[in-house]
């Protein structure tokens, strides 16, 4: 089973945490910036953290330069991962 999320990140946080709800995708602040994929390192580093996954279950599929990412997670439901991010 693999869940996809979309994700809306904003770089450049105080800290990482999830925010709530952006529209249709889950927000996420990041403590890192979107410099030399620090923020998608951030990213992945984060949801492997607080869903109980490794880091290498997690994958940004699309918008790896966007604010607005694809996000693949192995091994959990999307319904599963959503409800632990809230």
């Amino acid at each position: 089973m693999t869940a996809r999320l979309v994700v809306h990140v904003q770089p450049r946080a105080r800290q990482t945490e999830v925010a709530g709800r952006h529209g249709d995708a889950i927000k996420v602040r990041l403590a890192a910036p979107p410099v030399d994929g620090a923020a998608n390192e951030e990213l992945v580093r984060f949801l492997a953290e607080v869903l109980g996954i490794s880091r290498s279950a997690v994958r940004v599929v699309s918008g790896r330069t966007a604010r607005r990412k694809l996000v693949e997670i192995d091994g959990i439901t999307a319904a599963e991962a959503a409800s632990r991010l809230q």
